[in-house]
């Protein structure tokens, strides 16, 4: 997903959960946030570094194939962007290697969305913002793992998008060209995508990135097959999911601001929005690579309130000026814990069902801290 989703979506989604404006502005701003706070801009803050919940398209590239640097890759990868749906998994005739990848594919309903959602309960609105950007990628990247490996990220050429026409849907296949400086293309069906790697620890087959930045789209249908499928067809509804997702979230901010005694799997709060749902489904089936105007119109109509664009540098001074006793108290140094925490359920969840592909990791501050 981007920002149209984990920014103006959230922002909407919280305010159909019931929180105030300026609350919803702190979730929807940690929410993107995530797409944003890497090793490098830590670096800059003098921040905690292991707090990272993305990595830069260099720091991938200067990140190598031995074990330590896929750890590291898959802790960022699988805690933030693909939160695995079923750490216990089971495939006939696969050996527990395979397995150990098999089993970080991401998928929404898994018992980790859960832990993830609960673990934000009481805690920060930052903390909350973190586990609604987890929860939306859960739908737009499931079938995808955070780690590298070809045997189960990769795809082939046949890729065919769905198109709506009258009452059906025409075929069109899909074109992926490998320059990153191209834009991707609806008129015409050509998107990028990652260059092939035979290597099975390329970081070109990390998550969907065989796939070019098709999950993150709201309005595309495909058919495809991918190869821990064995490459039989499955087609990738985002409509469908995306509407999910949004009442899911409405689902899991009741929760955590205390409307709903409990967040279960396959719970939906499609009432809330029931009389805007038309109006939402419109903006997610708008063929365009960026229907940030859209969203960012409708949630201003439903708060009558203006939702300031996203802007990395807002916080940024305020955690660098405040005194190292401080720091945690800051909007940053907020974010941070719950980034910590969660990047600590998830990787000891990991590791503890068996698989050493995320690696461990220890509580080294005081609560929250991972």
């Amino acid at each position: 997903m981007q920002t149209d989703f984990h920014y103006y979506a959230t922002y909407c989604a919280a305010y159909f959960a019931g929180y105030s404006h300026e609350e919803c502005m702190e979730i929807c701003y940690s929410a993107q946030f995530v797409d944003w706070c890497s090793h490098t801009l830590l670096s800059k803050l003098d921040a905690p570094v292991n707090a990272a919940t993305t990595q830069l398209q260099l720091e991938l590239m200067s990140s190598g194939d031995d074990m330590i640097s896929l750890q590291n890759i898959t802790r960022i990868w699988a805690s933030f962007h693909f939160l695995p749906g079923d750490l216990n998994a089971e495939r006939p005739g696969c050996s527990k290697r395979y397995l150990d990848k098999y089993r970080l594919i991401c998928k929404p309903n898994g018992r980790l969305i859960v832990s993830t959602v609960e673990h934000a309960k009481d805690r920060s609105l930052q903390a909350v913002g973190i586990a609604m950007h987890v929860l939306a990628d859960t739908w737009a990247h499931q079938n995808f793992a955070g780690t590298p490996s070809l045997v189960i990220n990769n795809t082939d050429s046949h890729f065919f998008e769905l198109i709506p026409e009258g009452d059906g849907y025409i075929e069109r296949r899909i074109t992926f060209k490998h320059n990153p400086g191209l834009p991707d293309d609806p008129e015409t069906s050509v998107y990028v995508s990652s260059l092939y790697q035979s290597n099975e620890n390329s970081i070109m087959n990390l998550g969907h990135g065989r796939a070019g930045h098709l999950p993150d789209y709201s309005f595309i249908r495909y058919r495809y097959l991918p190869a821990w499928g064995d490459y039989d067809e499955i087609t990738k509804d985002n409509p469908s999911d995306y509407i999910h997702a949004f009442a899911q979230m409405i689902q899991a901010l009741k929760y955590l601001k205390g409307t709903y005694p409990s967040f279960d799997t396959d719970s939906y709060d499609f009432e809330a929005f029931a009389p805007y749902r038309e109006e939402i489904e419109a903006i997610l089936k708008t063929r365009c690579l960026d229907p940030c105007k859209e969203w960012k119109a409708f949630g201003e109509k439903l708060s009558g309130r203006e939702i300031e664009d996203f802007d990395i540098d807002k916080y940024q001074t305020e955690y660098t000026e405040a005194p190292n006793e401080a720091k945690d108290d800051t909007f940053l140094g907020r974010f941070i814990t719950g980034a910590m925490t969660q990047k600590s359920m998830v990787t000891n969840a990991i590791f503890e069902s068996g698989n050493k592909r995320a690696g461990y990791s220890r509580v080294q501050k005081r609560e929250g801290r991972s």
